[in-house]
């Protein structure tokens, strides 16, 4: 299998994971990070024959001590925990909600597979290539297109697609209940520079190596105002910090097929303030420039936050504490990713094996 020893699969969830036997022909060589959200004492079961850790939030306190206020509670932001921790070069974050989709010939659709190939072939962010990704088998670079920008650049994030029920907000889910995707799209391509997204944490993936510091999902859910913005907000982010390191993000292929539409109710709880606010956020971000002295991650994404408190701070008091859990995820990051502590001192509250 493509990547076994250098790919974590994380996954959150509130509930029993009965999901993975779908998934058991794909992701059982591989190892899993699963973070529990909501209540500690909750047992999630998880199926027999794979090998993974399980982190509740007890963990999260533990090993994180004060830090862990960076860390979102009963929000699937809580995820990012997974990333933190892992010690792989690449990571596949999936909803326990998603399933398995089957291509247009009935196929299944190995999802993982595809984004390792989406990962490991490099992306062209810089000038369009009509023909999409030029590096697929059957395509390549059209006429016209420099000779001198073919070899392209490293490929940071992955971004995958969804059948049936689409990724829409609360507004749109309730004029549209009914609809569903069922267009399957046989391209990927490369967003180009300058250009935002906004990035869906539901089927995922991307080079922890290169981008991982910036994959910070926000602080959502229980205690904040606003919801469901935590993987747009991390792939605005990530975006930028993409686009002045000179980085690449690809979305389309691959597919999984969505399988429940949340309350558009709820979401719209969630989302109200976020709805308003984004008029405002997402300008922030097609502006924000990054000093050039600025050459890792996480000197970038401490000067986003220090940008994101000047300038977003007057629209909500929200963004100052944002901004300021946004240095304490890049505080804890360099705790747990110093190279003397490459393997955790204190471990998840429970571990299995396939073995």
């Amino acid at each position: 299998m493509a990547l076994k020893d250098e790919l974590d699969i994380v996954i959150p969830t509130i509930r029993n994971l009965d999901f993975l036997e779908m998934w058991r022909p794909f992701f059982q060589p591989y190892h899993l990070i699963i973070v529990q959200d909501g209540d500690p004492s909750k047992v999630i079961n998880v199926p027999k024959g794979f090998d993974y850790e399980l982190y509740n939030r007890n963990d999260i306190n533990r090993i994180l001590g004060p830090k862990a206020s960076c860390i979102s509670f009963k929000d699937s932001a809580c995820r990012c925990f997974g990333y933190m921790v892992s010690k792989k070069k690449y990571i596949y974050t999936i909803d326990d909600d998603c399933f398995v989709a089957k291509d247009p010939s009935g196929k299944d659709i190995n999802a993982l597979e595809q984004h390792i190939k989406n990962l490991l072939s490099p992306s062209t962010p810089f000038f369009f290539n009509t023909l999409y990704d030029p590096y697929t088998e059957g395509a390549d670079f059209v006429r016209g297109y420099p000779f001198s920008l073919r070899e392209g650049v490293p490929t940071a994030i992955s971004h995958g697609l969804w059948l049936n029920i689409p990724d829409y907000d609360a507004p749109t889910q309730l004029v549209k209940p009914a609809e569903r995707n069922t267009r399957y799209v046989n391209a990927v391509l490369t967003i180009p520079k300058s250009t935002l997204f906004p990035m869906c944490g539901m089927n995922l993936a991307f080079n922890r190596e290169l981008i991982g510091p910036a994959m910070y999902f926000g602080l959502m859910g229980d205690g904040q105002p606003i919801g469901r913005y935590d993987d747009m907000w991390a792939g605005w982010c990530c975006k930028v910090i993409c686009d002045h390191l000179g980085y690449g993000v690809k979305t389309g292929l691959p597919y999984i097929w969505h399988s429940k539409a949340s309350n558009p109710f709820v979401n719209l709880k969630k989302e109200y303030k976020g709805i308003f606010w984004q008029e405002e956020i997402i300008p922030f971000f097609q502006k924000v420039t990054l000093p050039k002295d600025a050459t890792t991650v996480e000197h970038c994404y401490i000067e986003l936050a220090k940008q994101v408190k000047d300038k977003l701070s007057s629209v909500d008091p929200y963004f100052t504490k944002l901004a300021d859990a946004m240095v304490t995820w890049i505080d804890a990051w360099g705790d747990l990713n110093a190279p003397a502590n490459a393997v955790l001192a204190n471990g998840p509250s429970k571990v299995d094996s396939k073995k």
